[in-house]
């Protein structure tokens, strides 16, 4: 997105009541990638590129498709459309319905190309009958080259147009050649500070004669063949893609995608295939789909496709968090495990770039690019800049050192991946204070500071599973260069994690509220108890399982760690937040993210319902049930029953799940969704939760079905 493109948003939607201006909003349509670009097809059929983050590569900013009887276009997001994936694939076809005639488009990413088939039926639905040899195909796109939208250039080719500035070099290219080519500077300053929006493209301008060559947009007319025309575009580095070698890529593509199986054939090899034996498949399908989506070729994720690069109103989605991507790489690992999903190399690039990316005080950086591991804009980097840890997020290691222990656990082997974890647990014993808590520091939601019990819980789970699967980690493997203290560690340090574990499982009492019958958000930086219910204190659920799992100790393997009085306290913990957090309406129904939380409201009074909480909300039900069944209590049914519902609704065909599959970060109340879309850390939730009720609890299965 260009400012140019931030501010003609802006005119259109300022007081919209679920709209916030100068945003590129992903809510409807769907994406299409899974092996290196990301461009979103809109419901109306407009092309963008959103892979920057995970390429390097900035590509379309803007298109518009259209039909052309001659020089009468009827542009293609304006009539009735219909949409929807091939499959279980990433090409999207879409049906738009003209005056002209009925077109269908296939559109698929493969690697750095993109191809949109086009094929025009001009005697269906009692349309006027043309001829299609006196139609075309008219192509408004605006690349931008390096993130530049000015001083670019274009190279005219008799099959092919190329737009750059510097390293990146954008081509379009036709199976069936260019009737027409031109080119149009972006939108003037007079323009720019006019009211009104600028519609564009525009007619030709004679009078502007640098307009053909010194811009980043070209329209152009691509005749039909036999009722098809196909055009596709390439984003390439100049440095390891000569232009022959584009033009090549892009011949062969038209060449070997030439009918809609060999584009679903070869934009089904983006994503996992998933076994016809898997449970809740239409679920699973879309989860995987969304994951690989969001992932680079390095194995990290972005959170989001990045919706608002200006950071007109959030602080961006385009990068990798520790926190989301760890808690994904462990959920992913989890169904995989108990799904057999096929997932090995997913696990291996986690764990790679996890070691790759770790600082040398043990911790992870707030954000970076998933491309490459480099450090990204943010806001927490206080460990990096020799600050006090206040602006620091704790949880986001203690979720690398989560996921690491059981991804070696599982058989993942990878180079310095148990240095790693020795430097990591010398890192988080540094931030764990005296009384066994973590230190003051920002929560998960990155908007505020103090003693989190969610930060809290990710520590409890990461020297859990160090207790579990560290028993032959060295802590001689820390070298000098760590500015780590070897001698701050003893020889065994699976019993050292144990004991760190049974400080935090002890020190967690300090954050009990017995008049509100759950455990508080936090402690403040001041000293005070913020009892109001958090979403994410539901992750004490799944933190506690993987403590209980060390057994009552002196040999009592049989009897878990939780003790009885713990077990009560979880369990009206998270009946407590689950019930206090539910917020439903005639459109929507799940859980909000906390109390008194005023973000991205617009209009609407009272807190957002989120997807994440809702399905963290599921995710602890069956955690805890778990618990519960181990020991035979018989409140387990009662928490299966209440991750069901809370599953149901952000499973295909609830209120919070999206006729795409996707699941958007938030809801307003009369149903619209808003923000980041798809968001891939409750995808990753969904599709572990799923598993674990399949897995672990289908004895209480029909009796949910039977009581429902």
């Amino acid at each position: 997105m260009q400012l140019r493109d931030a501010l003609d948003d802006y005119k259109r939607n300022t007081g919209h009541a679920t709209r916030f201006p100068a945003e590129r909003r992903t809510v409807t349509g769907r994406f299409s990638g899974g092996d290196g670009r990301l461009v979103h097809v809109d419901a109306g059929g407009e092309l963008r590129d959103f892979g920057y983050p995970l390429t390097g590569l900035t590509g379309l900013v803007r298109s518009r498709v259209g039909l052309a009887v001659g020089d009468e276009v009827t542009w293609l997001d304006e009539v009735a459309t219909e949409q929807r994936y091939v499959g279980e694939t990433t090409l999207i076809e879409t049906v738009h319905r003209t005056d002209r005639g009925r077109v269908t488009r296939y559109d698929a990413t493969i690697g750095d190309a993109h191809i949109t088939r086009a094929a025009i039926d001009v005697g269906d639905d009692g349309h006027a009958n043309v001829d299609p040899d006196d139609l075309s195909l008219v192509v408004y796109a605006r690349f931008a080259p390096d993130g530049r939208d000015d001083r670019l250039g274009q190279l005219r080719y008799d099959d092919a147009v190329e737009v750059y500035h510097d390293d990146e070099h954008d081509f379009l290219a036709s199976d069936t050649g260019f009737s027409d080519l031109r080119g149009q500077l972006p939108a003037t300053f007079a323009e720019l500070l006019d009211d009104a929006p600028t519609d564009l493209p525009r007619d030709r301008d004679g009078d502007r004669y640098e307009e053909e060559r010194l811009s980043g947009e070209v329209i152009a007319d691509v005749p039909f063949e036999n009722g098809v025309a196909t055009v596709g575009t390439l984003l390439t580095d100049r440095e390891e893609t000569t232009r022959g070698a584009a033009r090549d890529r892009l011949a062969e593509l038209f060449d070997e995608l030439d009918d809609p199986d060999a584009l679903a054939a070869a934009a089904g090899e983006t994503t996992p295939p998933v076994p016809d034996s898997v449970p809740a498949r239409e679920s699973i399908v879309a989860d995987l789909r969304v994951l690989s989506l969001l992932s680079a070729e390095s194995g990290l994720r972005i959170a989001g496709p990045d919706f608002d690069p200006f950071y007109a109103t959030s602080g961006g989605y385009g990068y990798t968090w520790f926190r989301d991507d760890a808690e994904i790489s462990t959920f992913a690992l989890d169904a995989d495990d108990r799904l057999g999903l096929g997932l090995d190399d997913w696990h291996a690039r986690s764990a790679e770039m996890y070691v790759a990316t770790q600082r040398p005080d043990g911790s992870w950086p707030h954000r970076v690019w998933p491309r490459n591991g480099a450090l990204a804009p943010g806001w927490a980097n206080a460990r990096i800049e020799d600050g006090p840890d206040v602006d620091y997020q704790a949880d986001q290691t203690g979720s690398v050192i989560a996921y690491l222990a059981q991804a070696r656990a599982a058989g993942v082997d990878v180079p310095d991946l148990d240095r790693t974890l020795v430097a990591a647990l010398a890192g988080l014993d540094e931030t764990l204070a005296a009384d066994g808590r973590p230190v003051v520091c920002q929560n998960a939601w990155e908007d505020s500071a103090g003693r989190f019990a969610h930060t809290t819980a990710t520590f409890l789970e990461a020297y859990s599973e160090l207790a579990l699967h560290g028993e032959t980690l060295d802590a001689d493997s820390l070298d000098a260069a760590s500015g780590l203290d070897r001698t701050a560690l003893p020889d065994d340090l699976a019993a050292h994690a144990r004991d760190q574990a049974t400080r935090v499982y002890d020190a967690l009492d300090d954050l009990w509220v017995p008049e509100r019958g759950c455990y508080a958000l936090r402690e403040t930086p001041e000293g005070a108890i913020d009892d109001r219910l958090d979403s994410s204190t539901l992750s004490l659920a799944s933190a506690h399982r993987s403590f209980d799992a060390l057994g009552g100790g002196d040999g009592a393997e049989e009897a878990g760690a939780v003790d009885d009085e713990r077990l009560d306290r979880l369990v009206s913990h998270v009946e407590t937040v689950v019930d206090g957090l539910t917020h439903e309406t005639d459109d929507i129904a799940g859980l909000i993210r906390y109390e008194g939380d005023g973000w991205r409201r617009a209009g609407q009074r009272s807190e957002k319902v989120w997807t994440v909480s809702t399905a963290w909300g599921a995710n602890a039900c069956a955690e805890l049930a778990v618990l519960l069944a181990d020991r035979g209590d018989p409140r387990a049914a009662e928490m299966v029953e209440r991750a069901r519902e809370l599953l149901a609704q952000v499973s295909p065909g609830g209120t919070l799940c999206e006729p795409t599959s996707y699941l958007p970060e938030q809801f307003f109340d009369d149903g619209t969704p808003d923000s980041a879309t798809p968001l891939g850390w409750p995808h990753a939730i969904r599709l572990a939760t799923v598993a674990l009720l399949e897995d672990e609890l289908p004895q209480f299965a029909d009796r949910v079905a039977a009581d429902d």
